[in-house]
């Protein structure tokens, strides 16, 4: 794009959160996801991106569980209650997922079908895959503008980090950082 171009309308500054809900790590980093949104609410479009691990056996279901939870507009409420209870996620497996469906009211049923026929598959594997071609290695990973922090190897200043990229962007967009 030229710089004679007309600039795009400002849209919420995007912020991609690599994670898996498996990650006891992701589990922590939740404080700081709630912070966030508390912090700049609508400026910022928090996405999840999916990036399951071999090494915890329920992740890759457990990222279409959340997008069917997405698909049925409470994505956020189910990841936070399935990061919340990580060791029963470890224990029960699927019918964890389900339940926890179900005790947010979500259509149990429908996530049990998704499961099985794995309508979100595709969704999963290219954030997977994308993932990887950004250089994600571990979760949870942030990437905010053209930057990616690694909050897998250390979650000590993150947020901070993080809060000072966005102001940086949304005060370069025009945008006021501060909450209002």
């Amino acid at each position: 794009m030229s710089d004679s171009a007309p600039a795009a309308p400002a849209g919420p500054l995007v912020i991609d959160i690599w994670c898996e809900l498996q990650c006891p790590d992701c589990r922590t980093a939740l404080d700081d996801v709630r912070a966030l949104r508390a912090r700049y609410g609508d400026r910022v479009d928090l996405r999840l991106r999916h990036f399951p691990l071999e090494k915890h056996q329920h992740a890759f279901a457990a990222a279409q569980a959340a997008e069917e939870a997405f698909e049925q507009g409470q994505g956020w409420p189910y990841v936070e209650a399935v990061l919340g209870k990580v060791e029963e996620l470890t224990r029960k497996g699927e019918p964890f997922l389900v339940e926890a469906a179900r005790e947010l009211g979500l259509d149990a049923e429908e996530f049990d079908t998704a499961l099985v026929d794995g309508r979100h598959m595709l969704i999963v594997d290219a954030d997977q895959a994308e993932g990887k071609a950004i250089g994600v290695t571990g979760t949870p990973t942030y990437v905010i503008g053209d930057e990616r922090l690694d909050g897998g190897k250390s979650q000590e200043g993150l947020r901070e980090r993080i809060e000072e990229i966005a102001d940086r962007l949304l005060a370069d967009s025009g945008q006021d950082s501060r909450n209002t």
